[in-house]
């Protein structure tokens, strides 16, 4: 049985490379898109700090995201390609950093307590199949290393999924 352990934040470059290690335990041998999602979500929201939100959206048609296995309050369920930060990532294919989410034309508040928000969209041979979605309480909660980290978490859930 697989058990997280707990990682140092001081470093966030170290505590990625561990996350993702931990995430590829995690998934090994597993193929199955939605356990491994629920796993995946489950995983960020215990081991990152500062969350209120961590989860995924799944592009379900040309032109709408719906909600996935997530860890949180209760969600929006289906999201418009090209609204909100989620939508709009997919739109524009590539991550998206929010550090106030109320600075953020179209924002769509599911949880009126998130600041911020880093979404980051899930590439697989050339098409994007969803995001992972990441919310906090804190306003500039995420930088350009989560970004880069969690992007690694996508590629790992992506090679294990699909």
């Amino acid at each position: 049985m697989f058990q997280a352990a707990k990682i140092d934040h001081s470093d966030k470059i170290a505590f990625y490379r561990e996350l993702s290690q931990q995430l590829q335990g995690l998934l090994h041998g597993e193929s199955d898109v939605i356990a491994n999602a629920a796993n995946t979500s489950a995983l960020m929201f215990e081991a990152m700090p500062d969350l209120n939100w961590a989860g995924f959206y799944f592009l379900k048609s040309r032109d709408e995201l719906v909600l996935g296995p997530f860890q949180g309050r209760t969600a929006c369920v289906r999201i418009a390609v090209g609204r909100g930060v989620c939508g709009t990532a997919v739109e524009k294919g590539v991550s998206i950093l929010v550090e106030d989410v109320h600075e953020f034309p179209g924002h769509i508040a599911c949880d009126a307590a998130s600041r911020s928000e880093l979404v980051v969209p899930l590439h697989h041979e050339g098409k994007i199949l969803g995001v992972i979605d990441l919310d906090s309480p804190t306003a500039s909660r995420f930088d350009t290393d989560d970004q880069a980290g969690v992007e690694a978490l996508a590629r790992i859930f992506v090679q294990a999924s699909y």
